[in-house]
């Protein structure tokens, strides 16, 4: 009877090491690939699975994004500068039997293959390009990059050009460039802000011959417009400094009109006679005017 009893209950013990053997759990963004005798015999999707002990062996593989950063590499552009580019990829396995079947590593092929695709595509581009077209770049990158992956049963969804680091000459260059575009502009804004005020200012001078009136009004405003800050500043305008001038020129005229103006006095004038024995007399005589 003892011998019954440590028979059933070793043989208990044998049932439990053999089910939890078997027993494995596959996770909801995981897949399962199971090797018979080192033979693959197909994937598992996730929940419980029941495996035969010694003889499967359960290989899991996630399906989630896989965020990998592509080292920074030194690249020639075509236009012969040198810039350090570094990028970043998302994947994500598609296939779980080819991603364990095809290849030995998936992410540490994806990382080698990223860096000599960068390497590859930018250099292809002038620095401006590089610059400016980073969309065209990264889809070029994905798609070479598709290429090779979809054989390892992975698909690469996106690539990004993370930083680009510039020779400091070369920023310096670019910042004097820069600096010369934004005055261009700016001249060029200027002229044509004062060919416009040129016109406005022509529109205005007709207004204004046609309506003499005008400009005096605009003299006004422009003294109210002087004195709102409480300032000490007089201004006279021209028309009214000729004004003045043509009332003083007045004024003087008036003051020599009315000075009094002298009386001329005759004076007698004097007359010499000759007498008939040599000698001279003189005699008055009066003008009359």
């Amino acid at each position: 009877m003892n011998a019954l009893i440590v028979v059933l209950v070793i043989v208990a013990v044998l049932a439990l090491i053999v089910l939890a053997l078997s027993v494995r759990i596959v996770k909801q963004y995981e897949r399962g690939v199971v090797f018979r005798l080192g033979r693959v015999i197909g994937s598992r999707e996730p929940g419980l699975r029941l495996l035969i002990p010694i003889v499967d062996r359960l290989h899991r593989v996630s399906l989630r994004i896989v965020t990998m950063p592509i080292q920074s590499q030194g690249i020639i552009t075509r236009d012969n500068v040198s810039v350090d580019v570094s990028a970043v990829a998302y994947f994500r396995v598609v296939d779980a039997i080819k991603s364990v079947v095809a290849i030995e590593n998936v992410q540490a092929a994806i990382s080698q293959i990223a860096q000599t695709t960068l390497r590859k595509v930018v250099g292809q581009h002038t620095l401006d390009e590089t610059l400016s077209e980073t969309d065209r770049i990264n889809v070029d990158i994905r798609q070479i990059l598709d290429i090779t992956t979809t054989e390892w049963g992975v698909e690469v969804t996106l690539v990004e050009l993370k930083d680009i680091q510039l020779p400091e000459s070369m920023k310096r260059a670019m910042a004097k460039q820069a600096e010369a575009e934004r005055e261009k502009r700016a001249k060029i804004i200027n002229a044509e802000g004062e060919s416009l005020a040129a016109a406005a200012l022509g529109d205005a001078s007709d207004t204004m011959m046609a309506h003499p009136l005008a400009l005096q009004l605009r003299n006004l405003q422009s003294l109210v417009e002087i004195g709102v800050d409480k300032n000490t500043t007089v201004v006279f305008p021209a028309p009214l400094m000729s004004t003045i001038g043509e009332l003083g020129t007045f004024l003087a005229r008036e003051a020599a009109a009315a000075a009094p103006t002298a009386v001329p006095v005759d004076l007698p004038k004097l007359t010499t006679v000759v007498a008939p024995n040599g000698g001279s007399d003189t005699a008055a005589t009066t003008a009359v005017k």
